[in-house]
């Protein structure tokens, strides 16, 4: 590559940028002037987005803070659940072990009752004899 292209190159590529420079400057220049109003609508818009976010937001803290409280709810129902029928288990328990201690002091009465009267048979026929 010759020095000369090389230059002519650089030149093109300068003439390309200046160009292009001047062409954002004029772009900018031409825009039309901005308009207050419009502003004031977009700050307005843009205040109304912002509070229907806000209370959006509130309804969905509102939201969690009651499904946290039906959650506590449910589990201290649950809670209250389990402790009734622990109770009635421990209830039936000791209304199992009442009836089986009945029952064991009736059998050992009758065992008792028995044992008496063989001992009673005996004498007597022993006293027969």
């Amino acid at each position: 590559m010759s020095f000369e292209n090389h230059n002519e190159r650089r030149d093109a590529a300068l003439a390309a940028k200046k160009a292009m420079l001047e062409k954002f400057k004029k772009k900018t220049e031409d825009q039309a002037p901005v308009d207050p109003k419009a502003i004031e609508e977009q700050r307005a818009a843009a205040a109304a987005r912002e509070e229907k976010r806000l209370e959006s937001e509130k309804r969905r803290r509102e939201r969690v803070e009651l499904e946290k409280l039906e959650r506590k709810i449910a589990a201290e129902a649950a809670i209250k659940a389990e402790r009734e029928r622990m109770a009635r288990e421990t209830a039936a328990a000791a209304k199992r072990r009442k009836a089986e201690a009945e029952a064991a002091e009736i059998k050992r009465y009758e065992d008792e009752v028995r044992r008496d009267l063989k001992a009673a048979a005996l004498r007597r026929a022993a006293g027969k004899r």
